[in-house]
């Protein structure tokens, strides 16, 4: 069987994405032109620290990951406080805390956008920069990526898709939607044993975000459907010499969910809970969401079952 996703073949994770390094060394002769000018053109970060700060030491390393990442769309400038203190007590006359370190200053347009004190872990240091691309009108290269990747989805180019996705968690290793993205892909074309393999290997910190749990019930559901529908004339005759078998209602919506007949699939699970709300531990209602967790809680079937649900529950 051809492996149509293999981390091993993907590019691998850009740093600076080419061009000059957008991280530098400053000091108080080049601030002006490093920073202050050179703002006007992208974001420009400053990260003031000090050879005897510890923080420092894990936060720098961090910022210079990150903004290579950004492949020249912001720059970081990096300051000893101790090797330019004319500097800092200048900027420090201007209001800024600089006092204490690690303190990264983020500039744009000449002008202090926005800034934070502390060893910040890599999350919320992307979180910040993206913030700060934002407000520039711009954003991070692997959110291009993504876009594209979905962009390549709705076309209904999953093979595509699937090496945008790849690149992608190469870029950000614990990145959810990338390797959500792989896995359907995988899913659309045929390969859901691939699929399954990956949301069981996702990094730790991912395996029960929102995406991930979504694809891994959207697999649960897949292998569970390909056995229902083998038997769906035995569910509808069963419900037609008895409506309230509430075992081969909710088994004729997970087959009718597996021939993608969702409407049908959520309206068979209204009529089981309406019937009998509380039967097998409200089984109906479990395995509506369970269909909503699959098919994606913002997905306009889920929408509508939640109302459908919400009147049933609340009438």
């Amino acid at each position: 069987m051809e492996v149509l996703f293999d981390p091993a073949r993907q590019p691998a994770p850009a740093d600076g994405l080419g061009g000059p390094d957008p991280v530098s060394d400053g000091n108080q002769q080049t601030f002006m032109q490093d920073v202050v000018q050179g703002s006007r053109e992208v974001p420009v970060l400053v990260d003031f620290w000090a050879t005897w700060c510890g923080p420092c030491k894990s936060l720098t390393p961090t910022l210079e990951k990150v903004v290579r990442s950004a492949g020249g769309r912001v720059r970081l400038v990096k300051i000893d406080i101790d090797k330019n203190q004319q500097l800092v007590a200048q900027l420090t006359q201007m209001g800024l805390p600089l006092q204490s370190v690690p303190t990264v200053v983020a500039f744009w347009q000449g002008q202090i956008a926005d800034l934070f004190q502390g060893a910040l872990p890599e999350a919320e240091v992307k979180k910040f920069i993206e913030g700060l691309l934002k407000v520039a009108g711009g954003q991070m290269p692997t959110a291009d990526l993504l876009a594209e990747a979905k962009q390549a989805v709705e076309e209904g180019d999953h093979q595509g898709a699937l090496e945008i996705f790849g690149a992608l968690a190469q870029q950000e290793p614990e990145n959810a939607d990338a390797f959500a993205g792989i896995a359907r892909c995988l899913m659309a074309l045929g390969e859901e044993e691939q699929a399954l393999n990956i949301v069981n290997n996702v990094p730790a910190k991912i395996a029960e975000h929102a995406e991930i749990v979504s694809v891994r019930s959207a697999l649960e559901l897949a292998a569970e459907g390909r056995k229902a529908r083998e038997k769906f004339g035995e569910f509808e005759a069963r419900l037609a010499a008895d409506a309230n078998d509430h075992a081969a209602r909710i088994d004729l919506a997970v087959a009718l969910n597996a021939a993608d007949e969702r409407e049908k699939a959520m309206d068979q699970l209204i009529e089981a809970i309406k019937r009998d709300r509380a039967w097998n531990e409200e089984a109906a209602r479990k395995q509506l969401v369970k269909f909503f967790e699959a098919w994606g809680f913002s997905d306009p079937a889920s929408v509508a079952g939640r109302r459908k649900l919400s009147a049933v529950l609340f009438r």
